[in-house]
């Protein structure tokens, strides 16, 4: 018999702890290698973590509602095997969490001394700061010693975003206005006939990286009227042979995800992200959909190396991705990557919007409802009038490293891309 740690694993790309939601054993359950033992949430996802071993569960560690780091144990399982408890292993997951926060302090260009003395596994002691914290510290020039100064309110009185935030607001209350006026805020006036909506965590985490987007980056929009034409006549003309073969419904969302993936081609510059005075151009072409869900929140999937897949396979992929979000089955990997975002507006019924980058993303496109329309037709025998399928396309870009000429020349590529869609393409 023997007694093993079960470890919170990785969750995702500069995620460094989950909040335990339920535990879906109890002390005393039997459980199997694989088998979902606890749901956790992240800030970017909810998810199931399974048992790394077969046995008895014993202790939990960390109870439902507590927050619990990576790379730290949850809970203890008794086996039945002759393996004693997996110390190395645990030892080299935690020096792997050490080394990742000193990369992080390296990045920013953040030397904090409790951090950077730290050698070893054993953290016990240190304060601990997540890679988003020292990120933001780094943005807003928060010296080291007014970091040490923010009393934490996370667990073990860690330093969350949310305790930055409310230090940042309370400085720049101390900043004397020109009027030497106190700032007062008003109170909320609620009537008794008013019903109030706690935010759910999701709703928090959509405004808080919404606020934080348009803080960092000035967004400017550009906006192009598109013939889609070509493409409607397309799609009703396949799509249920496309249905039959395939099994799979083909909406317009594939055709505009292979435009933006050709019009980053041709404009790389478009697919990047910004870390301090550096641009750095992506190599891969992971694309974001914004899925609404059930809840009236959005999330982004990420449909990774978009430019690789064929209509065929960006129609599985996206039907994939957009039934497994309103489903709750999102891994973290597919929220991870995305270089480049968009959000189809259309399907609400909207014709045009300003979307919000996705940070640290630099751009983000809307595609508004498709409607017919009287147009002007040109023709080598003259202008004729016509009824034709047109579509807004909002662009969105952020001015510190896009112009104006990069971000305009961007959505009129991928209109062009699409007013040239080949009426009697053949699928392969």
């Amino acid at each position: 018999m023997s007694l093993i740690e079960i470890i919170m694993p990785k969750m995702g790309e500069s995620i460094m702890e989950a909040t335990i939601l339920k535990w879906l054993k109890k002390v005393g359950d039997k459980v199997e290698a694989d088998e979902y033992l606890l749901e956790v949430a992240t800030d970017k996802i909810d998810t199931e973590v399974p048992s790394s071993h077969t046995g008895i569960l014993t202790e939990i560690l960390v109870p439902e509602g507590k927050v619990a780091e990576i790379g730290k144990p949850i809970c203890l399982i008794q086996t039945n095997g002759e393996e004693q408890n997996d110390f190395s292993k645990t030892t080299q997951v935690s020096e792997k969490l050490v080394q990742e926060i000193l990369d992080i302090q390296t990045l920013t260009g953040i030397n904090l001394e409790p951090i950077s003395n730290i050698n070893s596994s054993n953290t016990e002691g240190l304060r601990f700061y997540s890679p988003l914290v020292l990120s933001i510290c780094k943005k807003e020039k928060i010296s080291n010693s007014e970091l040490e100064s923010i009393a934490g309110t996370g667990v073990e009185g860690r330093v969350t975003k949310r305790d930055i935030f409310a230090f940042l607001e309370s400085r720049t209350s101390f900043i004397p206005l020109k009027t030497k006026e106190e700032v007062k805020v008003k109170p909320m006036i609620i009537s008794g006939n008013d019903e109030i909506i706690q935010m759910d965590r999701m709703r928090r985490m959509i405004a808080d990286r919404m606020v934080e987007s348009v803080r960092v980056a000035p967004h400017v929009t550009s906006f192009v009227e598109t013939d889609m034409t070509n493409v409607a006549i397309w799609r009703n003309n396949i799509k249920d042979s496309f249905k039959k073969q395939y099994g799979e419904n083909i909406t317009y969302t594939p055709i505009l995800v292979e435009a933006i993936a050709k019009a980053i081609k041709d404009f790389p510059q478009i697919n990047a992200s910004v870390n301090g005075d550096k641009i750095i151009i992506k190599a891969k072409i992971n694309i974001g959909m914004a899925v609404a869900l059930p809840s009236g929140n959005l999330i982004v999937p990420v449909i990774h190396n978009a430019d690789q897949y064929d209509l065929i396979g960006l129609t599985k992929k996206i039907n994939d991705l957009t039934k497994r979000a309103r489903e709750n089955k999102l891994r973290p990997e597919d929220l991870e990557g995305g270089t480049y975002s968009f959000s189809n507006i259309g399907t609400f019924g909207n014709i045009m919007g300003t979307p919000i980058i996705m940070q640290p993303q630099v751009a983000i496109m809307a595609f508004g409802a498709i409607q017919k329309k009287p147009s002007v037709i040109e023709t080598p025998q003259g202008d004729l009038l016509g009824i034709r399928h047109k579509m807004f396309i909002s662009h969105s870009y952020d001015h510190r490293v896009v112009d104006g000429s990069l971000g305009g020349q961007f959505v009129k590529r991928v209109s062009d891309y699409l007013e040239g869609f080949e009426i009697n393409r053949e699928l392969v």
